[in-house]
């Protein structure tokens, strides 16, 4: 079975960074770099939004997180990246990675941006 494992979140001030990793373990009987790869969030009592993806060389980002956010990938190593930029305290949430047309998920990270 294909697992998502993601990590890298902590407590960070507004303004501050932090770098997500997601490694993908088991079999995948594709190519990684073809597949569909995203980042999501979810806050309590909302709906786990995508907020960033990215399948070959294309890449799309919500408006909420562009500019400041940037997914990428190491399809040797099968870890999809997301590196958070001047984060602000509505990123708060748990980040999970997701793809290869799979309808479950990891434990995710939490973030936390606060001073």
């Amino acid at each position: 079975q294909v697992r998502f494992a993601e990590s890298g979140g902590g407590l960070v001030q507004p303004g501050g960074s932090l770098r997500l990793s997601c490694k993908v373990s088991g079999t995948i009987l594709s190519v990684f770099n073809s597949e569909f790869m995203g980042w999501y969030r979810q806050v309590p009592n909302k709906q786990r939004e995508l907020i960033a993806s990215i399948r070959g060389s294309q890449i799309n980002y919500v408006a909420a997180v562009k500019g400041r956010f940037t997914i990428s990938r190491d399809n040797a190593k099968r870890i999809v990246y997301l590196q958070m930029n001047n984060l602000k305290p509505e990123d708060t949430a748990v980040y999970y990675c997701q793809g290869l047309g799979r309808d479950y998920w990891g434990q995710g990270t939490p973030v936390t941006v606060s001073s």
